[in-house]
């Protein structure tokens, strides 16, 4: 009896908005492409994408055989928990969907496994090529490439030797595969591309994910990854037992930096002791403009900001494009930089200069007159994260705040010393991002990205 695995997902740019699916039918034994599937849908939610990117795969698995023993991968944990039974079908949109899906083949035949997103990458790809596809007026078309380059990738892996570690070193094994992958996949790519570097185009095209799923960086953005390790090398199962514990899809805190204000060109001191300026109209465009780069990706849910003026603007502006409210939390204002406030780093120097360097060698310091140390921000924002994902677990949360709190929310992620926060560059409306995973580990998926600005 035949097997497959098919991988499906679906996005939508709004939540409602523009809408696609993909869907991908593997081999399990190799990893080989059997086909591929995706289309622009028009205006639907993302559940609606991800439940008709389901049921386009398992017709593409019943157009190979009918009588296939099929696994179904998807980062979805609710059409995952749904069709497995364990969660009640409520919206009425889900339950005609759902119905055909455990139509197309008998329920005996189909299993359903919850997976992160970043191992669901291809059917990613997929929904964001059929909705860049409708965004143009056409529909979605396969690539030759796109088969072809999964293929040599799926054949380097099962000619990779064997690791050389002990019998049964699952780790070892693992990562042998994943790097013979990786090298099949450099390989097939650089063939594709000689002659040709000029049409070319990334493998791996990044964009917005379904419900809940992670925030990924642009191409050309700044990274920073810090995986939990079952994600890098899953142990062998006890038998009866999947892949190790389902961690459920993590909550995403996407960190805005405010726009500018007339404060920030000049490279002043703003915290929260100072003249709580209004944005620019420079901070007013960057609003604008990042507010059109969040709708394009599609996955933020919830948009808290700190109750400083120029964060509640520029969170305003988020709003207003996405269809949202805006929640202010005390937690996420700035520093105060007590008798710093409004000076340039030049001017602090000058008129405290022992207070300055006792702030930049100790982060229990406290600038001149009473400001907050970063110890000190660093406990109120510690307990502001922990309540904020305690509200929004396996959510997309967007947070409009200040330079110091993105920066120690990096920095803690990262697991780094107090005094990588001088070592960090963040520039006015930037945008970064933190998932944060059930077991207490947490991915830093960007940094300091601009690109929206350009």
């Amino acid at each position: 009896m035949p097997r497959f695995v098919v991988e499906a997902d679906g996005g939508s740019r709004g939540n409602p908005g523009p809408a696609g699916y993909g869907a991908v039918v593997l081999d399990p034994a190799t990893g080989e492409t059997l086909a591929e599937r995706a289309e622009y849908i028009g205006v639907a939610t993302n559940n609606v994408a991800e439940y008709k990117g389901l049921i386009a795969g398992l017709k593409a698995a019943r157009e190979l055989a009918a009588d296939a023993q099929v696994q179904v991968r998807m980062d979805s944990k609710l059409v995952v928990e749904q069709m497995s039974g364990r969660w009640k079908i409520k919206h009425p949109d889900m339950k005609p969907l759902a119905a055909e899906a455990a139509t197309i083949l008998p329920r005996a035949q189909v299993t359903y496994e919850w997976i992160p997103r970043e191992r669901n990458k291809h059917a990613d790809r997929l929904a964001n090529e059929a909705m860049d596809a409708g965004r143009h007026g056409r529909q979605w078309e396969p690539s030759a490439s796109t088969a072809a380059l999964d293929r040599s990738a799926a054949r380097s892996a099962a000619a990779a030797p064997a690791p050389s570690g002990p019998p049964g070193d699952a780790a070892a094994g693992a990562a042998a595969a994943r790097a013979a992958l990786a090298t099949g996949r450099a390989a097939a790519a650089s063939t594709a591309a000689t002659g040709s570097a000029a049409g070319a185009r990334p493998a791996e095209a990044p964009g917005p994910a379904a419900d809940g799923a992670l925030f990924e960086a642009p191409a050309g953005s700044a990274t920073l990854v810090a995986e939990p390790a079952a994600q890098e090398a899953p142990q062998p199962p006890a038998a009866g037992q999947g892949w190790g514990p389902d961690m459920g899809a993590p909550a995403t805190l996407v960190l805005l930096r405010h726009g500018e204000t007339a404060l920030t060109p000049q490279k002043r001191f703003s915290g929260s002791g100072g003249t709580d300026p209004e944005l620019s109209p420079a901070g007013r465009r960057q609003a604008s403009a990042v507010a059109e780069a969040l709708a394009a990706r599609g996955t933020v849910q919830t948009i808290v900001s700190s109750p400083l003026r120029r964060c509640r603007e520029t969170a305003q502006a988020v709003a207003d494009r996405l269809g949202l409210t805006v929640t202010v939390e005390e937690g996420l204002r700035e520093v105060d930089f007590g008798a710093w406030e409004g000076l340039t780093f030049a001017e602090v120097q000058e008129r405290f200069p022992d207070d300055l360097q006792a702030w930049l060698d100790s982060p229990k310091a406290s600038p001149t007159g009473g400001g907050e140390s970063f110890t000190a921000a660093t406990r109120r924002i510690s307990a502001t994260r922990d309540r904020l994902l305690a509200a929004h677990a396996g959510r997309t949360v967007l947070l409009v705040t200040h330079v110091t709190p993105v920066k120690i929310l990096v920095r803690l992620a990262l697991g780094a010393p107090p005094e990588s926060l001088f070592r960090m560059e963040l520039s006015a409306a930037s945008l970064s991002a933190v998932a944060y995973y059930a077991d207490g580990n947490a991915s830093v998926r960007l940094l300091n990205d601009t690109s929206h600005l350009r």
